[in-house]
């Protein structure tokens, strides 16, 4: 039977949800491999609204879940009829809606509080020992729920092509070990069935990107 895999985004938009191109990836590499994607989001207002021309913030409101279905062509559920045990993974995409709708990691960085609705999901995936897919921003999740488990977001070192690298700094003051890695490389924790890698965390070829997702796809699906 395909495997069951549970995808859960945070909005529609690099700057105020997830990212599309990565989302996109994901869905794209399951139904590569073969396995059903179940698309889930948070029905809450998003954090804010940006313009994603200029870059700034609209005084608009939208919610999540509404916005998320753009991605899932309408077939989403709300994140709080996920039930765990007929899913066998779990993966987020990246985006600053992870930082901004499911967490406050935007605002106040390892001090940063995680919706319950996402808290408890990745709690329960990680309860019933079933892996857990992360990328670009989504890792820091892990690192405030997760105290002592390792991941990616890339480098460590700021620099034009790792502009975000600051992050790798935050998620080790957590207690978790952050592990260098290229853009189409991923990181494996197998104590805690997480898998990794950048994304949109480098500055890099969108094709780089996708190859980097698809390797962190195909080796959730090996551990579920």
């Amino acid at each position: 039977m395909a495997k069951r895999v549970a995808v859960v985004l945070a909005g529609c938009g690099v700057f105020d949800g997830s990212e599309v191109h990565e989302a996109s990836a994901v869905l794209v590499h399951l139904s590569r491999e073969g396995a059903q994607a179940e698309v889930y989001a948070p029905n809450i207002p998003q954090m804010h609204v940006v313009d994603h021309v200029k870059g700034q913030p609209t005084p608009e409101q939208r919610n999540v879940l509404v916005e998320s279905a753009r991605i899932a062509r309408g077939n989403i559920k709300d994140l709080a009829t996920l039930d765990v045990k007929g899913l066998d993974a779990l993966i987020i995409p990246g985006g600053f809606g992870v930082a901004k709708n499911l967490s406050t990691w935007a605002t106040q960085g390892k001090n940063c509080s995680i919706s319950k609705e996402v808290e408890g999901v990745l709690r329960a995936f990680h309860a019933a020992h079933k892996p857990i897919g992360l990328c670009c921003i989504s890792p820091v999740l892990a690192a405030k729920i997760f105290p002592g488990c390792e991941v990616t977001v890339g480098h460590d070192t700021e620099c034009e092509q790792w502009p975000y690298a600051k992050t790798a700094e935050a998620m080790k003051e957590l207690g978790c070990r952050h592990v260098n890695s290229q853009v189409t490389e991923v990181h494996v924790d197998a104590r805690n069935r997480l898998v990794s890698t950048s994304a949109f965390m480098c500055n890099a070829p969108i094709h780089h990107i996708h190859d980097g997702i698809g390797k962190m796809v195909r080796e959730v699906l090996r551990l579920a």
